[in-house]
C-alpha cells in the first residue's frame, strides 16, 4: 500500500521543485499553492454560508418570538385595549350599523323633537325627532369609508414616491422631494378645499382631496426608511450574492421599511377623520338626509345653548375615536423602537 508522505517531506519536494524551476529561469506556479488557495476560499464560503442558513432560521424564529412578546406587552396595557375595542366598534358600526342601532336614521317624530338623551335615544333626538345615535352610527359608514379611500390614495402614492426617491436617488430624488416640499408648504385643509371645489361636493371628492393632502407625510417617511435600509449589511450581501435590484427591493428593502409607515397609517387615520369631518361641517360632504359626522355637528351648532347634546355628543364621539387612534399609533411606535 502507498504510504502518505509527511507534511515536511511534501513541503521539501515542493521547495525542491520550485528551486529547480527557478534555476532554469521559468515562472513557477505550484499546484500546491493553487490548491491551498482554493481550499481556503471554499472554507471561507462554507463558513459564511452555514451561518447564513442558521441565522435565517434563527431570525425567523426570533421574528415570531418578537411578535409574541409584543402581543404579550399589548395585552398588559388596558388603555391600549380600550382604545382598540373602541376603534373596532366604530369600524364594525360603519359596515354593519344595524347591529348597534335598531331605529331608522331617517324616520322623523316631530313629537320627540330635540329630546334629551335617554334609554330609548342614547344621544337624544334632533330637531326632526330622528334618533341621533342611529344617525351617528349610520353616518360612520360614510366617514369611515371616506377615510379608507383617503388612506388608500395616500399610502399608494406616498409609497411610490418615497420608494422611487430613496431607491433611485440623485436627480430623481431631488426633483420628487422638491415637489413634496411645495405640497407641504400648502396647508392641508386649504389644499383639500381647493381640490374638493374643483371636483365637486360629495363623499368621494372629499376623500380624494384629503388623501392628496396627506401624501407628503407618507412619501417623506418611506424615503427615509428606504435610505436607511438600503445601506444595511444584508442588502449589500444580497447584491454581492448576485440578486437584482428589483429582488433586493421586493425581498429586503420594502418588508423592512414598512414598520414606521404602518404606524403613520394609524396616526393619519385620525388626521383624515378630522379633515373629512371638517369638510362635511363646512357643507362639502354628502347631501341631506345622509348623515356624516361633520354634518351632524354642524346641524346642532344653532342649539348649543338650548340643546347642547346635538353637537357635543357627536363631537365627543369623533374626538374619542381620534384620541384612540393616536394612542394606538403611539403604542405601536414605542414597540417598534
Amino acid at each position: 500500500m502507498p504510504t502518505a508522505k509527511p507534511p515536511a517531506t511534501a513541503a521539501t519536494e515542493v521547495s525542491a521543485t520550485t528551486e529547480a524551476a527557478a534555476a532554469n529561469g521559468a515562472t513557477v506556479t505550484t499546484s500546491a499553492t493553487a490548491t491551498a488557495g482554493a481550499d481556503e476560499a471554499g472554507a471561507d464560503v462554507a463558513g459564511v454560508a452555514e451561518p447564513a442558513g442558521a441565522d435565517r432560521a434563527e431570525r425567523g424564529g426570533g421574528r415570531w418570538a418578537g411578535v409574541r412578546a409584543n402581543l404579550a406587552q399589548l395585552t398588559r396595557r388596558p388603555v391600549f385595549l380600550l382604545a382598540l375595542l373602541y376603534v373596532l366598534f366604530v369600524v364594525a358600526s360603519a359596515f354593519a350599523p344595524g347591529l348597534f342601532a335598531h331605529q331608522s336614521p331617517f324616520d322623523t317624530h316631530p313629537e320627540l323633537a330635540v329630546a334629551p338623551p335617554n334609554r330609548h335615544h342614547l344621544f337624544g333626538t334632533d330637531v326632526y325627532g330622528r334618533d341621533l345615535w342611529s344617525r351617528m352610527l349610520h353616518g360612520s359608514a360614510l366617514t369611515i369609508k371616506a377615510t379608507l379611500i383617503a388612506l388608500g390614495i395616500a399610502v399608494v402614492a406616498g409609497l411610490a414616491l418615497g420608494v422611487v426617491a430613496g431607491f433611485v436617488g440623485g436627480f430623481v430624488d431631488a426633483l420628487l422631494m422638491r415637489i413634496v416640499d411645495v405640497q407641504l408648504a400648502i396647508p392641508g385643509l386649504l389644499l383639500a378645499l381647493s381640490i374638493v371645489t374643483a371636483l365637486g361636493y360629495g363623499t368621494v371628492p372629499v376623500a380624494v382631496a384629503v388623501g392628496v393632502g396627506i401624501i407628503p407625510g407618507f412619501a417623506r417617511t418611506t424615503r427615509a426608511e428606504v435610505l436607511r435600509v438600503r445601506t444595511l449589511p444584508y442588502v449589500e450581501a444580497a447584491r454581492a450574492g448576485g440578486a437584482s435590484w428589483g429582488r433586493v427591493l421586493v425581498r429586503h428593502i420594502l418588508p423592512n421599511s414598512w414598520g414606521p409607515v404602518a404606524v403613520l397609517v394609524v396616526l393619519d387615520a385620525g388626521v383624515a377623520i378630522i379633515a373629512i369631518a371638517s369638510l362635511s361641517f363646512l357643507g362639502f360632504g354628502a347631501k341631506p338626509p345622509a348623515a356624516e359626522w361633520g354634518t351632524l355637528i354642524s346641524d346642532g351648532r344653532g342649539y348649543l345653548v338650548t340643546a347642547s347634546w346635538l353637537s357635543l355628543l357627536p363631537g365627543l364621539f369623533v374626538a374619542l375615536l381620534v384620541l384612540a387612534l393616536n394612542h394606538i399609533s403611539k403604542t405601536l411606535q414605542e414597540l417598534d423602537r
